[in-house]
Order: C-alpha cells, then structure tokens, then sequence
C-alpha cells in the first residue's frame, strides 16, 4: 500500500496524527495509551496478576473502545464506494472534535472515549474489500518490514525499499513528541488541534482526483 507519493504521504500524516493524538492520550491516562493496544493489553496482564482490578478494567475497556472503532471503520469501507477515505477522516475529526469539547465541559473519561473511537476508526483509511489494511496508530509491523525490505536490499533486492515504512515510523514519534508539548500547555484541549488537521487531511483526500482514490 506505501507504492505511491501519495499513499505514503497520507500514511505518513495520518501515523504522525496518531502519534500526536496517543502522547496526549499516554500523558493524561499515565502510562496507558488511546492507540497502541499491545502496550494496554501488556498492562492489563500485568495488573491482572497484581489484582489490580480498577487498572486492568481500565485497559480492557480502552481495548474493547479501539475494537469498536475499527469494527465502525470497516463498516464504511465494506460499504464501499471511492468515498471511503474522506468520510472516514471526517467521522475521526467529529470524534476527536467531540472529545475536545468533552473536555470543555468537564467530561474527560467521554472525552478519552471518543479519542480511541477515532484511532480504531483510522486504521481502516488503508483498508480495501475488508482486509486488514494498513495499521496507522501503531508501528510495530512497520518497524518488522524495515528489517525484512532492508535484508531483502542486502540481498540484491530494491535497495530503498524499507524507507517509507522507516519514514511512518518517524512520522509517529515527531507527532507524539509534539502532541506531549502540546499537552503540557493546554491539556486536553490540544485535541482540537488533532480534530482540525483530520478534518484538512480528509479535506485534501476529497479534493484529490477521483481516480488516485478509486
């Protein structure tokens, strides 16, 4: 799916806006986190074992909130249709708009709902006729295919083949490093920024012609 300028620049965006949105969401949960769900479901293992009830429910519903907002993206992708891809970057910016104005209110556990909602939502902007698609909120599998392209080049294979995996991988950690500054000055309230750059994302991707959508 990175075989193109602009797969990868979108993959790019969309991981460095999960990075921004998952630092914000990793400082005010305190080590729990909106996005990567390997991290939460470590901790939930983990409080398990020290009968550390409230914490493990904790991160199982952060799991089960994540799963329901990639079921929720597959289900506009299985509708089909070249349109996927701006209306699920619009659901996202509602969502993360949503939970900034949760927090206004005074509503930060609807607030914190609504944010991994938006990232189990993302992960299905690469998806295409209901496979797995491309993960954007994690780097994991990203990291794992920069060693195999880079044996594969060593080995007389595409030589650069394993950069644009590299490059979403760094996309996610200057976004987390961003959205931690950010935290640290206006708190939740710096999720507004990540609701204006989904909805400008989605933007772009409309006004994109039809054909590099299809």
């Amino acid at each position: 799916m990175l075989d193109s300028f602009r797969n990868i620049a979108l993959a790019c965006a969309l991981s460095a806006l999960a990075g921004y949105v998952d630092g914000i969401g990793f400082l005010h949960l305190g080590g729990l986190f909106v996005s990567f769900m390997s991290g939460n479901s470590t901790r939930l293992g983990v409080s398990l074992a020290d009968a550390q009830w409230w914490q493990a429910a904790e991160a199982f519903g952060l799991i089960v909130l994540f799963v329901a907002g990639a079921a929720a993206g597959s289900l506009v992708v299985l509708g089909g249709g070249v349109e996927r891809q701006p209306w699920l970057l619009l659901s996202e910016a509602v969502l993360l708009a949503g939970a900034a104005l949760s927090h206004a209110y005074g509503l930060p556990g609807l607030a914190i709902a609504a944010i991994v909602l938006a990232m189990g939502l993302e992960n299905a902007v690469f998806q295409i006729d209901g496979g797995a698609g491309l993960g954007l909120t994690y780097v994991t599998g990203a990291l794992i295919k920069v060693g195999q392209l880079l044996a594969v080049g060593l080995t007389g294979g595409p030589r650069w083949g394993w950069a644009p995996n590299l490059l979403l991988w760094a996309a996610l950690v200057a976004g987390s490093a961003a959205g931690a500054l950010a935290y640290a000055r206006i708190n939740l309230a710096a999720i507004w920024f990540a609701a204006a750059a989904a909805l400008a994302i989605g933007a772009v991707v409309a006004a994109a012609p039809r054909r590099a959508r299809a």
